[in-house]
């Protein structure tokens, strides 16, 4: 298949582009011109793999141009939106303007022949639930983040109909792993740890789900290879309380540094529960998670104690 991916500097892009390659498909990465993180991508291409990569440098608001570097693909996955750091999740035009960037995209996807859109979408559409979170759960998003993915899907579902593309999306659960953001909960404990210091944390009470990035990654390959059109989970089985898992990452950096619970205030969505049913992508695509938390974590640890993070 040829495949278009937005964002393709981003966390989740650059190991996507990855698999990709891997599996044998060619790829049409698109990335913000003068990129920051274009590293990010450098280090993710596989040997021998470059004449199946074009790397293209476009802005999503000049996203109709692609037809100037692709004359036709197969798939396209957006990756491409801006602001998912807890302070700019609730900033509404910022998340707005998502929204119309990523509409162009699906018109983009649409001109050159797609005949699958995937977006990535968040469990922040579903808001704060204490109940297994299935597909079918309401809507109930708090943050401008998570009430412009849905926006966003709504508007694409329509518009993907009506330009003969299956829609997929896809409603990401928590994922750590290397190249994470250095502020993530992940990150931010490892790093402070490795260096002895203190991680003042919130509550940490609620129950949580946290999916190694290589995970979430083939999920979205078996979904664009595999998947119907419509609405999937992409999550962990493994769900605990979130104190389990930062005394495991504390246990796992050798009881380094110190933790303390209760200062910090909660993030833009609030103390949702993370408890995801992930049947319906593991029936569709035969998909399912392989990477266990304590796996996850000392990879991390060891691409960092190796400046390979």
């Amino acid at each position: 298949m040829r495949i278009v991916i937005t964002g393709a500097t981003s966390f989740l892009g650059a190991v996507t582009v990855r698999q990709l390659l891997e599996k044998g498909h060619r790829v049409d990465a698109v990335v913000r011109p003068g990129s920051s993180n274009m590293s990010n991508l450098y280090k993710q291409i596989p040997a021998d793999s470059e004449q199946m990569l074009q790397i293209i440098e476009l802005n999503l608001h000049d996203i109709a141009q692609i037809t100037d570097y692709v004359p036709a693909a197969d798939a396209w996955i957006h990756m491409g939106w801006d602001g998912s750091g807890s302070e700019n999740r609730k900033k509404r035009d910022v998340q707005q303007s998502n929204v119309v960037q990523s509409v162009k995209a699906v018109h983009a996807a649409g001109a050159i022949g797609c005949k699958k859109f995937l977006f990535t979408g968040s469990q922040a559409e579903y808001g704060v639930c204490n109940t297994v979170i299935t597909e079918e759960n309401p809507l109930n998003p708090v943050s401008e983040y998570g009430i412009a993915k849905v926006e966003f899907g709504q508007q694409a579902e329509v518009l993907c109909k009506n330009l003969g593309m299956d829609y997929i999306h896809t409603r990401i659960f928590s994922v750590y792993g290397p190249g994470d953001h250095p502020h993530s909960l992940v990150e931010s404990c490892v790093r402070t740890w490795l260096a002895d210091g203190e991680m003042k944390l919130g509550e940490c009470t609620q129950k949580w789900n946290y999916l190694y990035i290589e995970d979430v990654v083939s999920a979205l390959v078996a979904l664009i290879e595999k998947a119907e059109a419509g609405v999937y989970n992409i999550a962990s089985t493994d769900v605990r309380v979130l104190r389990e898992y930062i005394k495991e990452m504390h246990e796992i950096c050798g009881g380094r540094g110190t933790y303390v619970f209760g200062q910090r205030p909660q993030n833009a969505e609030g103390p949702a529960n993370l408890v995801a049913d992930i049947s319906k992508i593991c029936n569709m695509t035969g998909w399912k998670p392989v990477t266990t938390f304590s796996e996850g974590i000392h990879e991390l640890l060891y691409r960092m104690q190796n400046g390979a993070s």
